[in-house]
């Protein structure tokens, strides 16, 4: 995935080979099995193109990594204590971006009301940011994971 949202557009198994390449060996039929993968589990759509196919990103990288975030998170048999183990791990800037994250998910009204008055740039954003729309959780985040390192 992370090649796929890098060409910023449709790219052919060809183009990820290229790229994957600069890197390390890798044959055309494991980056052509992998694309494949992604496709039936529904993150890149793909159009034929002559005798090949070009391969798109369904949802954004943002998208992609709250969909395993909510996946990894629903199937704890805690779900609270693992926010809050979560949490425990972030740095103070995380938590100030999730912070932020959580007025701008709550609407304009709620952030006014719990917004501190010294940072009315969280407003500010709330207004232009939208949450990431995902469009289909993994069927298997492992998988998905070891897809997306690719």
């Amino acid at each position: 995935m992370t090649r796929v949202w890098k060409w910023n557009r449709p790219v052919t198994v060809r183009e990820v080979l290229e790229d994957l390449q600069e890197e390390r060996s890798i044959a055309y039929t494991t980056v052509m099995t992998v694309l494949d993968n992604l496709h039936q589990k529904g993150w890149v759509r793909r159009e034929a193109e002559g005798r090949a196919y070009r391969y798109e990103a369904v949802s954004t990288r943002a998208a992609y990594a709250a969909a395993l975030m909510n996946e990894a998170w629903s199937r704890s048999d805690n779900p609270a204590a693992a926010l809050v183990a979560f949490f425990g791990m972030m740095s103070a800037e995380q938590r100030e971006a999730l912070s932020d994250a959580m007025r701008i998910v709550q609407g304009p009204e709620v952030a006014q009301r719990s917004e501190p008055a010294q940072r009315p740039e969280v407003a500010q954003r709330s207004e232009v940011v939208q949450p990431p729309e995902v469009t289909r959780p993994p069927e298997n985040p492992a998988s998905v994971e070891r897809d997306a390192e690719r």
